[in-house]
């Protein structure tokens, strides 16, 4: 069964327009591949160094996918990996905490929760 919670990476600007607006409509990667990218708990690093790597003022958001029915979508990406991808807008009722990203003392990544 695929997680229930998928994390989003936004920068400080995008989760401010998210608040501001109440929803969420994609980054300008998410608007040119026509969904919003997610990641499970185990993909976020990978994500992170990926896409984000040297930008600082970075929020992890973590979604509660239960709402989303067939907007959502695992499909295979990265590495063979199935990640999760929303077809339709980002509600902030589906943000369950957000945190700047942030790591441990070794060095692991800490997670909103």
């Amino acid at each position: 069964m695929p997680d229930q919670i998928a994390y989003k990476i936004f920068t400080i600007r995008e989760f401010e327009a998210l608040k501001r607006d109440g929803h969420f409509t994609g980054s300008p990667a998410d608007t040119a591949d026509g969904f919003i990218h997610l990641s499970s708990a185990a993909q976020v690093e990978g994500t992170l160094a990926r896409h984000y790597q040297g930008q600082r003022d970075i929020i992890l958001a973590a979604i509660d996918l239960a709402s989303f029915g067939a907007a959502l979508r695992w499909e295979v990406s990265r590495g063979g990996q199935a990640f999760p991808h929303l077809y339709g807008t980002l509600p902030l009722a589906a943000v369950m905490a957000a945190c700047p990203v942030e790591r441990a003392a070794d060095g692991t990544l800490k997670l909103p929760g």
